[in-house]
């Protein structure tokens, strides 16, 4: 319900000044409170006092519930007899003091999930899919590394004029044919996955020598010796497979490109991509570029999705395929942070500084340039499989393969459009939007004769008093509009348009048991019924299926939980995708946010009613949007 004169914004302000989770840390303990259980992936237990009141109102759109979601909660199905016999042995016990122990609830809760299962036999179906889930497991998507720590790691940096090339022997790193696996055995922190990502891509770098040296500064060379260092990222026979195998078309999904004489040229067909005539354009010498792999290739999206979530920033790639001795582009610079990863054969790159402070990190990427516009080289290396090769967005750079080889790379890409400036644009419409409706002083005239002092025709007449006066009251202005700055308001619309431009969470086969995408109820083609009936329970933990998924907006009347897990693995395929919430249930949200990647249960999240948080938990699990700490277990069968 909507307070008289507040927004959703100023709701969910005087809602987030009440958050229990917040006051707690401010405020002593009250024995009188109902403690709060957050339950965390290592299994510890944090106590705090719940000292503030919701005042709820029912989640609008949550779900593909009925609006009386009430009524509907109300209205249990029977229960079976070992459900009644589990209440009885709830109501036994001294259910308050167990949560009050020290470090016992998540064991209460993990026995109470054991004795479950005991008494649930599994039924073929369910032995097939653990089966199933394990296969999965063992079917690993390509490359990451795991640390031998029997050996060392050993860099020398070389410097060659200007630049840096670091040479590494990286023989004590084994290298697993899967991509990106978990950092954790058991449900791992997405966040600390990608800054693992993010570390293997760039190894062996330090993080804070990159970004301190050469993030938007200058070009990294990582010659590797070792050539496996990146096998199963992406493979030649990947791209056939593909061609042959899915729906692939010119234009929009690949290109056929050559330069040859100082001429660059595209010779894209029209419809689908056939394997046989991609291939025979490549034997007649033409570059094959695969402009967004990551939504034909599980391993590709999988890297991407989880950088994505390192750089708060939306994560591309293209594909890069070039016949020996020739090369497929012309000299040009991108609009990105562009990291080059040399999969096959070798290929001979030359760098160029940007020519002119202008082009230093460019809001746009070039066109075609001329061979002799390009300036003095700066960086002239030849990339190895396993190889990398790092470039500031506004870097000139060219490539060509050598004559005895073929060469494959990909170039992951990120931090289009993710500059100041275009924060600032999200900024300056807001505050004056604000300035205008509160401040008299930017709703008055214009001064009646300025047109006969301000304009180009009048801009060298810098000593008139009326265009000194002018230009006084506009900084004035400026001024003003920035006393109450929208900082977050601007944050948050670059997050909707991040949490749009994200591919979908590429999930486990762990996550997939933990959520709405493996667990719950399926049909059963043997017994043709629905079988593996599943409910969540108040004492069930959840928590968010990824910590940078979601993004919460007051917006209008209510507050806006824009999420990833519908987003389509092509770019900006579906229409942003958000769930509707009263500025009363946002409180809940940011506990969610804040606990991640700990768990918390549906009951403590801090809404008024139980069956406000049932509705609430159940709204976010039907979306996909939560997990489970542990797989739900079939109570019964229809």
């Amino acid at each position: 319900m909507k307070v008289k004169g507040l927004t959703a914004a100023e709701m969910y302000k005087s809602q987030k000044s009440e958050n229990p989770l917040k006051n707690r840390r401010n405020k002593k303990k009250n024995k009188k409170n109902k403690k709060i259980n957050v339950v965390s992936v290592k299994g510890r237990i944090v106590n705090g006092s719940s000292n503030g009141h919701i005042n709820p109102t029912l989640t609008k759109n949550m779900s593909h519930r009925t609006e009386n979601q009430s009524e509907l909660l109300s209205k249990k199905r029977p229960a079976s007899p070992i459900q009644e016999g589990k209440k009885k042995k709830k109501k036994n016990k001294a259910v308050t003091n167990e949560r009050q122990m020290n470090g016992s609830s998540i064991f209460h809760i993990e026995k109470q999930i054991n004795t479950i299962t005991e008494n649930f036999p599994s039924s073929p179906e369910q032995e097939a899919k653990k089966k199933k889930i394990k296969k999965e497991k063992k079917k690993s998507i390509p490359t990451t590394i795991e640390y031998n720590k029997e050996y060392e790691v050993k860099a020398t940096v070389i410097k060659k004029g200007e630049h840096n090339v670091t040479k590494c022997n990286v023989s004590g790193i084994e290298v697993i044919d899967e991509t990106l696996k978990n950092v954790s055995e058991n449900n791992s922190d997405s966040l600390q996955q990608s800054s693992e990502a993010f570390k293997w891509m760039t190894h062996p770098i330090k993080v804070n020598r990159f970004f301190k040296k050469h993030w938007e500064k200058e070009p990294l060379y990582i010659n590797r010796e070792n050539k496996d260092y990146y096998k199963g990222v992406f493979s030649t026979a990947d791209l056939d497979k593909i061609l042959r195998e899915q729906f692939v078309q010119y234009t929009k999904n690949l290109n056929i490109t050559s330069y040859s004489d100082g001429k660059r040229e595209t010779h894209d067909l029209e419809g689908r991509a056939h394997a046989p005539v991609v291939w025979d354009y490549y034997n007649n010498g033409c570059s094959v570029r695969m402009l967004n792999p990551q939504t034909f290739h599980k391993g590709v999206w999988k890297l991407l999705a989880t950088l994505q979530e390192y750089f708060n920033s939306f994560c591309g790639a293209n594909v890069y395929l070039t016949p020996p001795g020739t090369q497929g582009f012309a000299p040009h610079w991108d609009d990105i942070e562009a990291f080059i990863l040399q999969l096959e054969g070798k290929k001979h790159w030359k760098v160029y500084k940007p020519r002119t402070p202008e082009e230093v990190l460019p809001e746009y990427s070039s066109g075609n340039l001329e061979a002799n516009d390009t300036g003095e080289v700066y960086m002239d290396v030849i990339l190895e499989p396993g190889d990398m090769l790092y470039f500031p967005r506004g870097w000139i750079h060219q490539a060509f393969a050598l004559e005895d080889t073929h060469s494959l790379h990909i170039t992951v890409s990120t931090y289009q459009k993710n500059s100041w400036g275009n924060y600032l644009s999200k900024f300056l419409p807001h505050a004056l939007s604000v300035a205008m409706e509160e401040d008299v002083e930017f709703r008055k005239g214009l001064p009646r004769d300025y047109l006969n002092y301000m304009g180009i025709v009048h801009s060298d007449k810098d000593d008139h008093k009326d265009r000194t006066a002018f230009a006084d009251k506009v900084s004035e202005l400026v001024k003003r509009m920035i006393m109450n700055p929208p900082y977050d308001v601007a944050a948050d619309q670059m997050g909707v348009n991040f949490i749009h431009d994200c591919l979908p969470p590429f999930l486990t086969a762990e996550d997939k048991e933990h959520s709405i995408f493996g667990g719950g109820e399926h049909w059963s083609k043997a017994n043709m019924k629905v079988e593996n009936r599943t409910e969540l329970e108040p004492d069930t933990p959840i928590r968010l299926i990824r910590g940078n998924c979601i993004r919460v907006v007051a917006e209008e009347d209510f507050v806006k939980v824009y999420h990833t897990l519908e987003n389509s693995r092509e770019y900006h395929a579906e229409d942003s995708k958000f769930l509707e919430v009263s500025p009363e249930h946002a409180p809940a949200v940011e506990c969610l946010i804040d606990q991640y990647p700990n768990y918390i249960t549906i009951e403590d999240l801090p809404l008024e009613t139980q069956d406000e948080k049932m509705a609430f938990a159940s709204g976010l699990w039907e979306r996909g949007i939560v997990t489970t700490a542990e797989p739900l277990i079939a109570l019964y069968n229809e």
